[in-house]
């Protein structure tokens, strides 16, 4: 497990065409894993190395839930977001912070604009608050004051929470961590295979008691507060009651009840196919039908537009529907 995924890793997952013609194409691999964690389908490298970024929020909140923190509802939710910055998400972030007695000046994650449009254009100036990873590091904060940890390096590979992390991503991954990196909000990032990635993330989401339990509840009955209305990864658990996380650099992860998980990377990096793929794949395995997997796929993807008006479509390959 010492190399990254490749060009030699990698199979057409996603194609956009416009007006007739085939204009991009997104090269990626992808894992999908039965509950019992067997490998169900593996389409490139399964045993690459890649930074999981945000999809690993899932196993930061649960350390935090560890660390002996009591979070429920959508502050549970926040705390494992990325969330558009709307008014509701910044509420619950602050109220995070009023728990651990501190202001919006104690978080280190980076000064950014909200996502969401609407609460970008009446913003004043970017904001950490409005940063889309505030509210896991509200409740990094809030894990330290509460178990007396320093405050001021939280964000230090080796605090005790980020060590408390890395034990929990190495304990539902099955696997040691690859390599250590530094998240774009500044937090230790850790580098898993897919194949363990998708194995961690069935795990949360067939868990039925204990911390992973308590998380994947709280994302189902608040989807919202994960993303945004509206936004593909809430719509997916709106819809579909799927365990739903993208990240950057074209990373998604997808879990269904039963524990059948997805895990994939684009290696161009878009986001753009990433739902799309995913929900295919799951359908591909019998975990969603595949008339929900198109149904929310056209919901979730970018509408490909000349002039304004539909020229094209992002369809997944031939490869991904098992042909």
């Amino acid at each position: 497990m010492s190399h990254p995924l490749g060009p030699t890793g990698v199979v057409e997952l996603a194609i956009l065409s416009r007006s007739g013609l085939d204009e991009s194409r997104h090269l990626g691999a992808a894992v999908v894993v039965s509950p019992d964690g067997t490998i169900a389908r593996s389409l490139g490298d399964a045993d690459a190395l890649v930074y999981g970024r945000s999809s690993l929020k899932f196993f930061q909140a649960i350390a935090v839930l560890r660390s002996g923190v009591s979070l429920a509802g959508a502050q549970l939710v926040l705390a494992t977001a990325s969330h558009s910055g709307t008014s509701a998400h910044v509420d619950v972030v602050r109220s995070l912070l009023a728990r651990a007695g501190l202001g919006e000046d104690a978080l280190q994650c980076p000064l950014d604009w909200p996502l969401d449009s609407a609460s970008r254009s009446a913003a004043s100036a970017p904001a950490r608050v409005t940063m889309n990873c505030s509210g896991k590091h509200a409740a990094f904060l809030l894990a330290c004051v509460e178990n007396g940890w320093p405050s001021a390096n939280y964000l230090a590979p080796e605090h005790p929470l980020q060590q408390l992390i890395r034990d929990t991503v190495e304990e539902f991954t099955g696997e040691p961590i690859g390599q250590v990196g530094v998240d774009g909000c500044g937090a230790p990032v850790f580098a898993t295979t897919l194949r363990g990635l998708a194995i961690a993330v069935g795990r949360v989401s067939a868990a039925r008691d204990g911390s992973a339990a308590l998380l994947a509840a709280a994302v189902l009955a608040d989807p919202w507060a994960i993303d945004g209305p509206g936004r593909a990864n809430t719509v997916v658990i709106e819809q579909l009651g799927l365990l739903t996380k993208g990240g950057a650099e074209g990373v998604i992860v997808m879990g269904a009840a039963d524990g059948t998980a997805v895990a994939l990377k684009m290696l161009d990096g878009s986001a753009r196919a990433t739902s799309l793929v995913a929900l295919q794949l799951l359908a591909s395995v019998g975990a969603i039908s595949v008339e929900d997997a198109d149904r929310v796929g056209t919901l979730t993807t970018e509408k490909v537009l000349g002039g304004g008006l539909p020229v094209g479509v992002i369809r997944v390959s031939e490869l991904v529907l098992g042909r």
